[in-house]
């Protein structure tokens, strides 16, 4: 990892630049894509699939047998593992329910904010390198705890066009009522436009690569929402002289070894630590299994030395990072202060592997900075906010020459009019 020692300020931007791919070759395969699937339905997906996966399907759609059968391969140990991430998961979402909202806002007119489901979702679990059956419980447990009536989920198949039983297993246990065996572009644009088989849906969410992302940032031209702007992983650490420099150096590996384009960095305010951790960092990377994946993403990293936590943390909510560690002696001023940031994790025995699997909190979040203006997934992104008011003749008596007054400044007529004229009935 590169070490760098008293940043200026004036460099700080580009310091913390993401790896990020240029997407212009890839908005042009995606849009064909999207335009193939549009027409054609069922017949591009299977063309694509082909073309992408190396896979001839028969079918879309993931019957019952192949279920059953994948329950049948998953260890009772992994099932055991499952079952406490998603009651973890269900009791942190479930505390987000909030009851309805009910006042009178003046004599006569109330008014009240309700929350209902989001009909249709669909969720995309990227299947290649590392497949993501934990993203399920982070998306179709909260889907199914707001009420949505269709959970549709898409995942690719290996070249023998099976899904990893562990993929299946979990979405079943989590109550997805549809799972289909498409990946990639084509699954975004399957679940943007429907086809004769994939569901269309209201709004898509799940991670996945370059051409997985520019497809539903596309996917939101066509009146499809999408949970949140998705880039590489990452991860920011702040530590001093009380962090255990093997637990910060794991931290940082584990997400490292994500993806070749992750980005994790360590900002310190001791010389001391920034040594170690690297040292601790070569040690463990030498005997991971994803050694290639992750050595590419420490290549992209970064240990930064500041002074003190003043500077620390401005410079951490200049990067707003998607996970944010805090193992220093003064964890309170990181914690009250941060304001950019998708999910904190605090103290030596806090790793953000726990958040990736079963502390209970979503590991869906805002990545490329995007943490400073949108939050992660949660209880609510699979939910809509509806007002409601009913105004009684006293209330339309209360407020109704102000509305008159305000519609004629504006020029609209007719608005003033439907006052008027329930003004002049009561009269």
């Amino acid at each position: 990892m590169n070490k760098i020692y008293n940043p200026n300020r004036n460099n700080w931007a580009s310091l913390l630049e993401r790896p990020t791919q240029t997407v212009e070759d890839i908005e042009g395969t995606v849009l064909n894509v999207f335009n193939e699937v549009k027409i054609e339905g069922d017949i591009a997906i299977h063309r694509f699939t082909q073309k992408f996966d190396g896979v001839a399907l028969n079918h879309i759609l993931v019957s019952s047998e192949e279920i059953e059968e994948a329950k049948k391969l998953v260890s009772l140990e992994l099932k055991g593992a499952i079952a406490i991430a998603k009651s973890n998961i269900e009791r942190f979402h479930n505390a987000q329910k909030t009851n309805r909202i009910s006042i009178e806002t003046t004599n006569g007119v109330e008014c009240w904010q309700e929350k209902r489901p989001i009909q249709k979702v669909g969720l995309y679990i990227p299947g290649g390198t590392a497949p993501l059956f934990s993203t399920i419980l982070m998306l179709a447990v909260p889907a199914n705890l707001a009420g949505c009536q269709e959970i549709v989920l898409c995942t690719p198949p290996n070249s023998e066009g099976r899904i990893n039983p562990a993929i299946l297993y979990t979405a079943n246990l989590c109550g997805v009522t549809k799972i289909c065996k498409v990946g990639g572009i084509q699954a975004v644009a399957g679940m943007t436009f429907g086809t004769q088989t994939i569901p269309q849906v209201y709004k898509i969410f799940g991670p996945g690569n370059q051409f997985v992302t520019v497809a539903k940032q596309l996917a939101t031209k066509f009146g499809v929402a999408i949970d949140i702007p998705a880039g590489p992983s990452e991860l920011l650490i702040v530590a001093d002289d009380t962090a255990n420099a093997s637990f910060v150096a794991s931290d940082l590996l584990s997400q490292a070894e994500h993806g070749k384009d992750s980005q994790v960095i360590l900002v310190s305010t001791s010389r001391q630590l920034i040594d170690t951790v690297a040292e601790e960092v070569e040690k463990q990377l030498s005997v991971l299994p994803r050694k290639e994946i992750a050595e590419a993403a420490i290549a992209n990293s970064k240990m930064i030395y500041v002074e003190n936590d003043e500077e620390a943390l401005d410079m951490i909510n200049e990067y707003g990072p998607e996970h944010f560690i805090v193992c220093v002696a003064d964890e309170n001023f990181y914690v009250d202060n941060i304001a950019n940031a998708g999910s904190v994790f605090i103290g030596n025995y806090t790793p953000e592997s726990a958040g990736d699997y079963a502390s209970g909190t979503n590991h869906t979040l805002p990545t490329n900075g995007y943490a400073k203006q949108y939050s992660g997934v949660n209880l609510d992104s699979f939910m809509k906010v509806m007002t409601f008011q009913k105004i009684s003749e006293k209330g339309i008596q209360t407020i109704g020459n102000a509305i008159e007054i305000m519609a004629e400044a504006e020029g609209l007529q007719a608005h003033k009019n439907a006052v008027t004229l329930r003004l002049e009935s009561l009269k």
